[in-house]
C-alpha cells in the first residue's frame, strides 16, 4: 500500500490509512446504494401513476354519465363538474374527455375547453390504449388516453388522466426520510466500526506506518538470521510461533518440524508439529514458562545454555523468548581441563611424596642402612608398576589407560582405593575415544565423590572389558548408594549441593547414540554400582 501523507508532511499509520480507506469505500458503497434505491423509487413511484391514472381513465370511460353527456350538444356542461370532483379526489392532475377529432370538452383550465388536446390518440381511436410521458399545457407528465364506447362499442369518444412529473417528484420526497435516515444511520455505524478497528489496529502495530514496519521487518529478519545464538519464540498457549536458524541447527529441526522461517520466523497452526520436533527438555523448558538463566540442557549431542524470559505487553503475558548457546565443545574442553587439572594435582602430590621416600632413601643410605633403603625404593616402585602394568596391559586404548591410571592418582589422593578389574580388557579402540572418557570418566568421577564422605576403606571399582560385540563398563563403589536409582540419568539429577546434573546425562546421552543400555543396581557390598553396554559397530 503507498503511503498516504499529512498536511503536515509527517507519515499516515496504517491504522489511519485503513481507517480513511474504510470510510471512503463505505461512502462509496452507499451513495452507490442510496442512488440505485432511488432510482428504484422513482420508477416505482412512476409505475404507480401509470397504474392510478389508467385505473381512473378506466373508470371516467365506463361511467353512464359520460357516455350520456357527449350526445348531448353542450357535453361541456355536465362532463367539467363531474370530471371535476372526479380529479379532485383522485388527486390528479387533470382529466380531460374529448372528442374523436381531438377537441377538449373539459380541462382543468377553462380557457384551454374546446381547444385541441395535445399527445398521442391514434392507438386509443382504434380502440387500444396510449401510456405516454408527454410535455403538455401543464408541463411534463405521465398520462393515460382511453376510448369511450357506446352501447354497441364504437368508439364515440376519448379520455385522458395525466399526474405531472413534478407531482410524482414530490411524491418522491415525501418518502426521502425513509432513505436518508438508514443511509445516514449506515454511514455513521461504518465509520464508528471502521474507527474502532482502526484504533484496534493503532494499539497492534504501535502506530507504525509502512515504511517503518518494513524497516523494522529487514532490520528483526537480518538479526535473526545473523545471530549466532538460536532464538525461539511462543505464544501464551505455548505454542512455537518463530525458530531462528541457529536454533534448527542446534535442535536439529528439518523445516517441516520448524514450521517455514523465511526471514527468520516460523509460524505454525496448533503447535503440535513444531513441538514434536523438539527435544524433551526444550519442550519442558518451554512448557514450564519458568524464567531460567544460564540453565544447561541436552538436545542430541549437544550441551545448550538455555535463557528463558516472559515477554508482556501492556501488563499481560503473551509468551516467552528461549535463547540457547551452544556449550558442547566449551564442555567438552572443560571436561579434558578438569581431567588434567586433576591428573596436574596427582602428580604434584605423587611428585612430593616421592620427594619425601627420595629424601628417606638417601637418608638411610647415609646411615649406612643400604639395605632398608633397597627395600623401602623398590617396594614403592613395584607398587606403582604393578598398577601400570596392570591398566596397560588389559586396556590397549591409550586415552583410556592414561585416564584411568590419572583417576587412580586422584583416588590415591582423596585417600580412596581405585581397583582396575582384573576381567577388565579391551584391544584397540572399539569405539570412539571421545565417548569412552566421556562414560569411564564421569562415573568414576561419581563414584569418587559417592564415597568421599564414606567411611574408610573407600573403593572405587572399574570393569571395562569387550565382549560378544559390546564393550561393558561397570564402574561400583562402598558409597551411600542411590535413593532414586529411576531418575539417576536425567538432566538436573545430582548428589551435589554446587552440581548441575549433567555428568550421568551425558553418559545416558552417549549409550542412546549408539544404542546402548545403562543401568543402576545396588553393589554387593552396598553403595551403587553402575553398567553401561555399548554395541560394538561391525
Amino acid at each position: 500500500m503507498r503511503s498516504f501523507w499529512s498536511p503536515k508532511g509527517t507519515r499516515w499509520s496504517i491504522a489511519r490509512q485503513l481507517f480513511v480507506l474504510q470510510v471512503l469505500v463505505v461512502t462509496i458503497l452507499v451513495a452507490i446504494g442510496t442512488t440505485g434505491a432511488v432510482l428504484l423509487a422513482r420508477g416505482d413511484a412512476e409505475q404507480a401513476a401509470i397504474d392510478q391514472v389508467t385505473g381512473i381513465a378506466e373508470a371516467v370511460a365506463r361511467a353512464p354519465t359520460v357516455i350520456a353527456a357527449v350526445r348531448t350538444p353542450n357535453p361541456t356542461a355536465v362532463l367539467q363538474p363531474y370530471v371535476e370532483s372526479i380529479r379532485k379526489a383522485t388527486r390528479t392532475d387533470f382529466i380531460v374527455v374529448m372528442a374523436t377529432d381531438r377537441t377538449r370538452w373539459t380541462h382543468p383550465t377553462a380557457g384551454l375547453i374546446g381547444q385541441p388536446f395535445i399527445g398521442s390518440i391514434d392507438e386509443a381511436l382504434a380502440g387500444g390504449r396510449v401510456v405516454e410521458h408527454h410535455m403538455g399545457t401543464l408541463g411534463e407528465s405521465v398520462r393515460t388516453v382511453l376510448p369511450v364506447r357506446d352501447e354497441a362499442g364504437a368508439v364515440i369518444a376519448l379520455v385522458s388522466v395525466g399526474i405531472t412529473t413534478d407531482a410524482i417528484n414530490e411524491r418522491l420526497l415525501s418518502r426521502a426520510p425513509a432513505v436518508v435516515v438508514p443511509t445516514v444511520l449506515a454511514l455513521l455505524l461504518a465509520a464508528a466500526g471502521s474507527w474502532l478497528l482502526s484504533r484496534r489496529l493503532r494499539r497492534q502495530t504501535h502506530g507504525l506506518g509502512p515504511a517503518e514496519m518494513t524497516k523494522m521487518y529487514e532490520y528483526h529478519d537480518a538479526v535473526l538470521h545473523s545471530v549466532r545464538e538460536g532464538l525461539l519464540v511462543v505464544d501464551r498457549a505455548g505454542r512455537v510461533t518463530l525458530v531462528n536458524d541457529e536454533a534448527r541447527k542446534l535442535l536439529g529441526l528439518s523445516a517441516a518440524d520448524g514450521g517455514k522461517a523465511d526471514g527468520g520466523a516460523a509460524e505454525s497452526g496448533d503447535g503440535a508439529d513444531d513441538e514434536a520436533g523438539l527435544p524433551p527438555e526444550i519442550r519442558r523448558l518451554l512448557a514450564s514458562g519458568a524464567v531460567v538463566a544460564d540453565e544447561p540442557v541436552l538436545a542430541g549431542d549437544r550441551v545448550l545454555v538455555a535463557n528463558q524470559r516472559v515477554i508482556r505487553s501492556e501488563g499481560q503475558r503473551i509468551g516467552a523468548v528461549l535463547t540457547l548457546r551452544d556449550h558442547t565443545e566449551l564442555r567438552a574442553l572443560t571436561g579434558e581441563l578438569d581431567s588434567v587439572r586433576g591428573l596436574t594435582e596427582a602428580l604434584r602430590a605423587q611428585a612430593h611424596e616421592a620427594a619425601n621416600r627420595l629424601h628417606t632413601v638417601l637418608t638411610l643410605v647415609e646411615l649406612g642402612r643400604a639395605d632398608e633403603a633397597v627395600r623401602l625404593a623398590t617396594a614403592e616402585l613395584a607398587v606403582a608398576q604393578q598398577l601400570t602394568d596392570q591398566v596397560v596391559g588389559a586396556v590397549a586404548e591409550p586415552a583410556l589407560a592414561a585416564l584411568l591410571l590419572g583417576k587412580s592418582a586422584q583416588a590415591a589422593e582423596r585417600g580412596v582405593q581405585l581397583v582396575v578389574d582384573d576381567a577388565s580388557h579391551l584391544d584397540g579402540a572399539p569405539l570412539p575415544s571421545r565417548d569412552l572418557l566421556t562414560v569411564v570418566g564421569n562415573l568414576v568421577d561419581n563414584a569418587l565423590e559417592a564415597v568421599a564422605a564414606a567411611e574408610p576403606p573407600r573403593v572405587v571399582r572399574v570393569l571395562v572389558a569387550e565382549e560378544n560385540g559390546e564393550v561393558r563398563i561397570r564402574v561400583s563403589d562402598n558409597g551411600p548408594g542411590i535413593a532414586d536409582a529411576g531418575a539417576a540419568f536425567g538432566r538436573g539429577w545430582t548428589t551435589k549441593q554446587d552440581g548441575r546434573g549433567v555428568g550421568l546425562s551425558l553418559v545416558r546421552q552417549v549409550a542412546d547414540r549408539h544404542g546402548g543400555s545403562y543401568a543402576v543396581t545396588a553393589a554387593a557390598g552396598g553403595g551403587a554400582e553402575v553398567s553401561v553396554r555399548l554395541p560394538v559397530p561391525s
